[in-house]
């Protein structure tokens, strides 16, 4: 059974992880939620955000979904900056099968600097530790190799492609899928 603690503060070495806050609105937009290349072409096809009107309420639904304790979705702070370089989430949190998945964005400029393997490991010892979940996975569009190395780095099992999965600019795209058991995970 989950024990859904909902999404609390977690700390890394460069890293805080905590709730999205209205005044993350600027940041989010300069780094990463108007770029189309992060929200569309390498993650599943999200929406991009242009004004702070529509980051707002975005962030509405962020800060009211906190009420609910299977939430879990965190702003990715740098420390050294105190800005929001991306987020990550458990989306997708399967009560009666005892997983969840992971998506996870940074902007940019802050990519190929470890950030994203670093807040994904912490999340995936919180889903382990925390919330009690038996298996974690993540998946990919087969063009986001970068997404792919973070996901190898974090020690996570390839399970299979969904083929043709996406439809984006006039090509069909795969969707990898990976996963971590949590005894894979406690022996490592």
């Amino acid at each position: 059974m989950l024990t859904n603690v909902g999404t609390m503060k977690i700390e890394t070495e460069r890293l805080i992880l905590r709730r999205f806050r209205y005044t993350d609105d600027d940041v989010m937009l300069k780094y990463w939620i108007s770029d189309p290349k992060i929200q569309s072409l390498y993650l599943y096809s999200e929406p991009v955000y242009r004004t702070k009107q529509e980051v707002k309420e975005l962030l509405d639904k962020y800060i009211h979904s906190y009420e609910k304790n299977d939430f879990y979705r965190w702003a990715i702070i740098l420390k050294k900056a105190d800005e929001c370089i991306g987020q990550i989430a458990y989306f997708l949190v399967d009560n009666n099968n005892h997983f969840a998945e992971i998506e996870y964005c940074i902007g940019s400029l802050f990519q190929s600097k470890g950030f994203a393997t670093e807040a994904t490991k912490a999340v995936i010892q919180y889903g382990f530790d925390k919330i009690n979940l038996h298996k974690v996975q993540i998946c990919h569009k087969s063009i986001n190799l970068p997404s792919r190395k973070v996901i190898e780095k974090c020690g996570l099992t390839y399970e299979g492609t969904l083929r043709d999965f996406f439809y984006q600019d006039g090509k069909y795209i795969d969707r990898l899928y990976y996963s971590m058991l949590r005894d894979e995970f406690t022996s490592k």
